[in-house]
Protein backbone atom coordinates (compact mmCIF):
# COMPACT_ATOMS: atom_id res chain seq x y z
CA UNK A 1 0.00 0.00 0.00
CA UNK A 2 1.94 2.99 -1.52
CA UNK A 3 0.87 6.81 -0.12
CA UNK A 4 1.02 9.38 -3.74
CA UNK A 5 1.36 12.28 -1.13
CA UNK A 6 4.03 10.78 1.46
CA UNK A 7 2.70 10.27 5.38
CA UNK A 8 5.40 12.82 6.45
CA UNK A 9 5.70 16.44 4.74
CA UNK A 10 9.07 15.76 4.22
CA UNK A 11 8.77 12.16 2.86
CA UNK A 12 8.36 11.34 -1.55
CA UNK A 13 5.82 14.26 -2.51
CA UNK A 14 5.09 14.97 1.04
CA UNK A 15 5.17 18.57 0.17
CA UNK A 16 2.72 18.05 -3.03
CA UNK A 17 0.07 20.84 -1.98
CA UNK A 18 -2.82 20.76 -1.41
CA UNK A 19 -1.65 18.41 1.06
CA UNK A 20 -4.95 15.07 1.66
CA UNK A 21 -6.86 15.94 5.01
CA UNK A 22 -6.80 12.43 5.49
CA UNK A 23 -3.54 11.15 4.48
CA UNK A 24 -4.50 7.87 4.47
CA UNK A 25 -7.42 8.22 2.39
CA UNK A 26 -8.08 5.61 -0.36
CA UNK A 27 -8.22 8.61 -2.70
CA UNK A 28 -4.40 9.15 -1.64
CA UNK A 29 -3.22 5.09 -1.81
CA UNK A 30 -2.19 2.82 -4.50
CA UNK A 31 -1.53 -0.57 -4.53
CA UNK A 32 1.84 -1.60 -5.98
CA UNK A 33 4.46 -4.38 -5.66
CA UNK A 34 7.44 -3.72 -3.52
CA UNK A 35 9.85 -3.19 -6.50
CA UNK A 36 7.56 -0.21 -7.66
CA UNK A 37 6.92 1.02 -4.38
CA UNK A 38 10.51 1.19 -3.55
CA UNK A 39 10.80 2.69 -7.28
CA UNK A 40 8.70 5.86 -6.76
CA UNK A 41 9.94 6.70 -3.50
CA UNK A 42 13.65 6.44 -4.33
CA UNK A 43 12.93 8.56 -7.80
CA UNK A 44 9.99 11.11 -6.76
CA UNK A 45 11.19 13.82 -9.25
CA UNK A 46 10.45 11.19 -12.16
CA UNK A 47 7.32 9.82 -10.69
CA UNK A 48 5.48 13.11 -9.03
CA UNK A 49 1.88 13.70 -7.57
CA UNK A 50 0.47 14.26 -11.32
CA UNK A 51 1.59 11.02 -12.48
CA UNK A 52 0.93 8.88 -9.69
CA UNK A 53 -2.70 10.15 -9.95
CA UNK A 54 -3.32 9.59 -13.63
CA UNK A 55 -1.97 6.16 -13.72
CA UNK A 56 -4.34 5.72 -10.44
CA UNK A 57 -7.54 7.08 -12.84
CA UNK A 58 -6.60 5.01 -15.77
CA UNK A 59 -6.27 1.54 -13.96
CA UNK A 60 -9.60 2.04 -11.86
CA UNK A 61 -11.14 3.07 -15.08
CA UNK A 62 -9.93 0.17 -16.98
CA UNK A 63 -11.30 -2.17 -13.37
CA UNK A 64 -14.31 -0.41 -13.98
CA UNK A 65 -15.02 -0.88 -17.71
CA UNK A 66 -13.79 -4.70 -17.24
CA UNK A 67 -16.48 -5.26 -13.97
CA UNK A 68 -19.20 -3.42 -15.75
CA UNK A 69 -19.44 -6.42 -18.52
CA UNK A 70 -22.23 -8.73 -18.04
CA UNK A 71 -23.51 -11.31 -20.43
CA UNK A 72 -26.23 -9.11 -22.07
CA UNK A 73 -23.76 -6.96 -22.82
CA UNK A 74 -22.72 -8.44 -26.22
CA UNK A 75 -22.79 -6.47 -29.80
CA UNK A 76 -22.27 -6.96 -33.22
CA UNK A 77 -19.41 -4.84 -34.91
CA UNK A 78 -20.19 -4.24 -38.32
CA UNK A 79 -17.68 -1.90 -40.22
CA UNK A 80 -18.32 0.20 -43.69
CA UNK A 81 -15.14 0.60 -45.23
CA UNK A 82 -14.98 3.07 -48.10
CA UNK A 83 -12.36 5.88 -50.11
CA UNK A 84 -13.31 8.93 -48.74
CA UNK A 85 -11.19 10.88 -51.51
CA UNK A 86 -8.45 8.69 -52.02
CA UNK A 87 -7.91 7.77 -48.86
CA UNK A 88 -9.05 4.74 -46.81
CA UNK A 89 -9.18 5.07 -42.76
CA UNK A 90 -7.93 1.84 -40.82
CA UNK A 91 -10.28 1.21 -37.54
CA UNK A 92 -8.01 -0.97 -35.49
CA UNK A 93 -9.37 -3.59 -33.55
CA UNK A 94 -8.25 -2.36 -30.14
CA UNK A 95 -10.04 0.59 -30.78
CA UNK A 96 -12.73 -1.09 -31.81
CA UNK A 97 -12.76 -2.69 -28.08
CA UNK A 98 -11.93 0.72 -26.54
CA UNK A 99 -14.77 2.30 -27.92
CA UNK A 100 -17.60 -0.36 -27.45
CA UNK A 101 -16.62 -0.86 -23.71
CA UNK A 102 -18.43 -2.20 -21.71
CA UNK A 103 -20.05 -3.91 -24.28
CA UNK A 104 -18.09 -6.76 -26.08
CA UNK A 105 -17.95 -8.33 -29.43
CA UNK A 106 -19.49 -11.47 -29.97
CA UNK A 107 -17.27 -12.40 -32.84
CA UNK A 108 -13.75 -10.57 -32.75
CA UNK A 109 -13.60 -10.29 -36.68
CA UNK A 110 -17.61 -8.47 -36.61
CA UNK A 111 -18.87 -7.74 -40.14
CA UNK A 112 -17.20 -5.81 -42.79
CA UNK A 113 -18.93 -3.89 -45.34
CA UNK A 114 -15.78 -3.56 -47.90
CA UNK A 115 -16.62 -0.47 -50.43
CA UNK A 116 -12.72 -0.33 -50.99
CA UNK A 117 -12.78 -2.46 -54.45
CA UNK A 118 -15.25 0.10 -56.15
CA UNK A 119 -14.00 2.65 -58.35
CA UNK A 120 -14.39 6.37 -58.71
CA UNK A 121 -17.40 8.40 -57.44
CA UNK A 122 -19.83 8.76 -60.43
CA UNK A 123 -23.16 7.12 -60.73
CA UNK A 124 -21.71 3.48 -61.88
CA UNK A 125 -20.07 3.67 -58.51
CA UNK A 126 -23.24 4.54 -56.32
CA UNK A 127 -25.13 2.08 -57.82
CA UNK A 128 -22.61 -0.98 -56.96
CA UNK A 129 -21.83 0.68 -53.64
CA UNK A 130 -25.58 0.27 -52.66
CA UNK A 131 -25.87 -3.09 -54.22
CA UNK A 132 -23.03 -4.27 -51.68
CA UNK A 133 -24.44 -2.71 -48.99
CA UNK A 134 -28.19 -3.88 -49.48
CA UNK A 135 -26.55 -7.83 -50.11
CA UNK A 136 -24.52 -7.93 -46.54
CA UNK A 137 -26.89 -5.87 -44.69
CA UNK A 138 -29.58 -8.58 -45.96
CA UNK A 139 -27.07 -11.40 -45.02
CA UNK A 140 -26.60 -9.94 -41.43
CA UNK A 141 -30.16 -10.36 -40.57
CA UNK A 142 -30.46 -13.41 -41.98
CA UNK A 143 -32.08 -15.88 -38.88
CA UNK A 144 -29.27 -17.58 -37.20
CA UNK A 145 -26.31 -14.94 -38.10
CA UNK A 146 -24.49 -13.14 -35.08
CA UNK A 147 -27.17 -10.04 -34.98
CA UNK A 148 -29.90 -12.66 -34.39
CA UNK A 149 -28.51 -13.36 -30.96
CA UNK A 150 -26.81 -10.26 -29.69
CA UNK A 151 -29.19 -7.70 -30.74
CA UNK A 152 -27.65 -4.82 -30.91
CA UNK A 153 -24.76 -3.57 -33.52
CA UNK A 154 -22.32 -1.16 -33.00
CA UNK A 155 -21.09 0.47 -36.18
CA UNK A 156 -18.26 2.37 -37.48
CA UNK A 157 -18.50 3.21 -40.38
CA UNK A 158 -16.75 5.73 -43.26
CA UNK A 159 -18.00 6.26 -46.24
CA UNK A 160 -19.72 9.12 -48.69
CA UNK A 161 -22.18 11.09 -47.04
CA UNK A 162 -25.09 9.50 -49.71
CA UNK A 163 -24.29 5.69 -48.46
CA UNK A 164 -24.49 6.43 -45.01
CA UNK A 165 -27.94 7.46 -45.53
CA UNK A 166 -28.49 4.79 -47.60
CA UNK A 167 -26.67 2.10 -45.28
CA UNK A 168 -29.03 3.98 -42.11
CA UNK A 169 -32.33 3.00 -44.52
CA UNK A 170 -31.08 -0.55 -44.23
CA UNK A 171 -30.61 -1.09 -41.18
CA UNK A 172 -33.93 -2.56 -39.11
CA UNK A 173 -35.59 -0.92 -36.39
CA UNK A 174 -35.58 -4.02 -34.75
CA UNK A 175 -32.51 -4.23 -33.49
CA UNK A 176 -30.53 -1.99 -31.64
CA UNK A 177 -27.80 -0.16 -33.68
CA UNK A 178 -25.30 2.53 -32.12
CA UNK A 179 -22.62 4.37 -34.71
CA UNK A 180 -19.77 5.88 -33.12
CA UNK A 181 -17.74 8.90 -34.57
CA UNK A 182 -13.83 9.26 -34.96
CA UNK A 183 -13.26 12.18 -33.14
CA UNK A 184 -10.32 14.47 -34.60
CA UNK A 185 -8.93 15.38 -31.42
CA UNK A 186 -7.96 12.00 -30.10
CA UNK A 187 -7.93 10.33 -32.76
CA UNK A 188 -10.02 7.54 -31.39
CA UNK A 189 -14.38 6.33 -31.61
CA UNK A 190 -14.72 6.82 -27.93
CA UNK A 191 -17.79 8.96 -26.91
CA UNK A 192 -16.65 11.93 -24.52
CA UNK A 193 -18.40 12.29 -21.52
CA UNK A 194 -17.34 15.55 -20.62
CA UNK A 195 -18.60 19.13 -21.79
CA UNK A 196 -22.37 20.56 -22.67
CA UNK A 197 -24.46 18.91 -25.49
CA UNK A 198 -25.30 20.39 -29.07
CA UNK A 199 -28.56 21.99 -29.38
CA UNK A 200 -29.92 22.41 -32.25
CA UNK A 201 -32.13 24.79 -34.36
CA UNK A 202 -34.63 24.10 -36.65
CA UNK A 203 -36.43 26.87 -38.62
CA UNK A 204 -38.10 28.04 -42.11
CA UNK A 205 -35.25 29.50 -44.47
CA UNK A 206 -37.55 29.95 -47.64
CA UNK A 207 -41.33 29.83 -48.33
CA UNK A 208 -41.30 28.25 -51.77
CA UNK A 209 -44.41 28.76 -54.34
CA UNK A 210 -45.31 25.15 -54.61
CA UNK A 211 -46.76 23.63 -52.13
CA UNK A 212 -45.09 20.40 -52.70
CA UNK A 213 -41.49 21.19 -53.61
CA UNK A 214 -39.39 21.05 -49.65
CA UNK A 215 -35.88 21.02 -48.74
CA UNK A 216 -34.31 20.70 -45.85
CA UNK A 217 -30.80 21.54 -45.33
CA UNK A 218 -28.17 19.91 -42.64
CA UNK A 219 -25.80 22.73 -41.41
CA UNK A 220 -23.92 20.78 -39.02
CA UNK A 221 -20.22 19.87 -39.80
CA UNK A 222 -20.17 22.43 -41.94
CA UNK A 223 -22.31 25.37 -43.56
CA UNK A 224 -25.01 25.47 -46.53
CA UNK A 225 -25.92 28.44 -47.87
CA UNK A 226 -28.98 28.91 -50.78
CA UNK A 227 -26.37 30.40 -52.97
CA UNK A 228 -24.84 26.59 -52.66
CA UNK A 229 -28.35 24.59 -53.83
CA UNK A 230 -28.52 23.27 -57.68
CA UNK A 231 -30.32 25.18 -60.06
CA UNK A 232 -33.83 22.97 -60.03
CA UNK A 233 -33.89 24.34 -56.53
CA UNK A 234 -35.13 27.39 -57.47
CA UNK A 235 -38.19 29.92 -55.97
CA UNK A 236 -40.42 27.32 -55.93
CA UNK A 237 -39.15 25.28 -53.48
CA UNK A 238 -39.68 26.08 -49.49
CA UNK A 239 -36.34 25.18 -47.73
CA UNK A 240 -35.77 24.47 -44.25
CA UNK A 241 -32.63 24.02 -41.92
CA UNK A 242 -31.11 22.07 -39.05
CA UNK A 243 -28.53 23.73 -37.71
CA UNK A 244 -26.66 24.36 -34.49
CA UNK A 245 -28.63 26.83 -32.17
CA UNK A 246 -25.40 27.88 -29.98
CA UNK A 247 -22.33 27.50 -32.32
CA UNK A 248 -20.63 27.75 -35.30
CA UNK A 249 -21.29 24.60 -37.81
CA UNK A 250 -18.13 22.30 -37.87
CA UNK A 251 -16.35 19.57 -38.50
CA UNK A 252 -15.23 18.06 -34.49
CA UNK A 253 -18.98 19.49 -33.09
CA UNK A 254 -20.75 15.68 -32.48
CA UNK A 255 -18.65 14.73 -29.06
CA UNK A 256 -21.27 13.04 -27.01
CA UNK A 257 -24.06 10.16 -27.61
CA UNK A 258 -26.04 12.67 -26.09
CA UNK A 259 -25.67 15.37 -29.24
CA UNK A 260 -27.36 12.11 -31.26
CA UNK A 261 -29.79 11.50 -29.25
CA UNK A 262 -30.61 15.17 -29.29
CA UNK A 263 -30.49 15.38 -33.26
CA UNK A 264 -32.70 12.60 -33.83
CA UNK A 265 -35.11 14.00 -31.74
CA UNK A 266 -35.01 17.55 -33.51
CA UNK A 267 -34.68 15.51 -36.83
CA UNK A 268 -38.68 14.22 -36.04
CA UNK A 269 -39.83 17.24 -35.43
CA UNK A 270 -38.51 18.43 -38.55
CA UNK A 271 -40.05 15.91 -40.45
CA UNK A 272 -43.60 15.98 -38.81
CA UNK A 273 -43.54 19.91 -39.13
CA UNK A 274 -43.00 19.79 -42.97
CA UNK A 275 -45.15 17.02 -43.15
CA UNK A 276 -48.21 18.90 -41.37
CA UNK A 277 -46.92 22.03 -43.44
CA UNK A 278 -46.70 20.32 -46.93
CA UNK A 279 -49.60 17.47 -47.44
CA UNK A 280 -49.69 15.68 -50.23
CA UNK A 281 -45.28 16.11 -50.79
CA UNK A 282 -43.66 13.32 -51.83
CA UNK A 283 -39.68 14.00 -51.57
CA UNK A 284 -37.66 15.69 -49.27
CA UNK A 285 -34.93 17.24 -51.19
CA UNK A 286 -32.03 16.51 -48.17
CA UNK A 287 -28.57 18.37 -48.51
CA UNK A 288 -26.30 16.80 -45.32
CA UNK A 289 -23.37 18.62 -44.05
CA UNK A 290 -22.94 16.05 -41.40
CA UNK A 291 -20.80 13.35 -39.57
CA UNK A 292 -21.26 10.40 -40.63
CA UNK A 293 -23.15 9.05 -37.56
CA UNK A 294 -26.05 11.74 -38.10
CA UNK A 295 -25.82 10.54 -41.79
CA UNK A 296 -26.52 7.18 -40.62
CA UNK A 297 -29.58 8.15 -38.49
CA UNK A 298 -30.81 10.45 -41.18
CA UNK A 299 -31.63 7.28 -42.87
CA UNK A 300 -32.39 5.07 -40.46
CA UNK A 301 -34.96 6.92 -38.47
CA UNK A 302 -36.93 7.43 -41.90
CA UNK A 303 -41.33 5.74 -41.49
CA UNK A 304 -41.25 4.16 -44.55
CA UNK A 305 -45.30 4.55 -45.05
CA UNK A 306 -44.94 7.89 -43.07
CA UNK A 307 -42.15 9.97 -44.31
CA UNK A 308 -41.86 10.85 -48.12
CA UNK A 309 -38.56 9.73 -50.30
CA UNK A 310 -35.60 10.83 -49.48
CA UNK A 311 -33.49 12.83 -52.07
CA UNK A 312 -29.78 12.21 -51.03
CA UNK A 313 -27.59 15.47 -52.49
CA UNK A 314 -23.75 15.37 -52.12
CA UNK A 315 -21.28 18.20 -52.91
CA UNK A 316 -19.61 18.15 -55.60
CA UNK A 317 -15.60 19.06 -55.07
CA UNK A 318 -14.93 20.48 -58.43
CA UNK A 319 -17.79 22.82 -58.21
CA UNK A 320 -18.44 23.11 -54.41
CA UNK A 321 -22.04 22.78 -55.51
CA UNK A 322 -24.62 19.48 -54.96
CA UNK A 323 -25.39 17.21 -56.78
CA UNK A 324 -28.45 14.45 -56.78
CA UNK A 325 -27.17 11.28 -55.66
CA UNK A 326 -29.50 8.47 -54.58
CA UNK A 327 -33.25 8.41 -53.55
CA UNK A 328 -34.25 6.42 -50.28
CA UNK A 329 -37.40 5.11 -48.83
CA UNK A 330 -39.48 5.13 -51.85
Amino acid sequence: MAHIVAFKPDGPRGGAAPRPKDINNIDNLMLLCPPCHHLIDERPAEYPREVLEKYKKNHEERIRRLTDIKPDSKTTVVQLKSRVGKQVVAIPAPEVYKAISPRYAEDPQGVVIDLTNIDGQDGAFYTAAMRTIERRVEMLYEPGMEVDKTRHISLFALAPIPLLVFLGSRLSNKVAVEPYQRHRDTEDWVWKTDGEPAEYKFHRLRKGTDDGSVALLLSLSGSTHLSDLPAEIGERFSIYEITLAADTPRPGYLRMREDLARFKDVYEEARSSIRRDHAGFTSLHLFPAVPAPVAVLCGRELLPKVDPALVVYDRDKNSGGFQQILKVNE
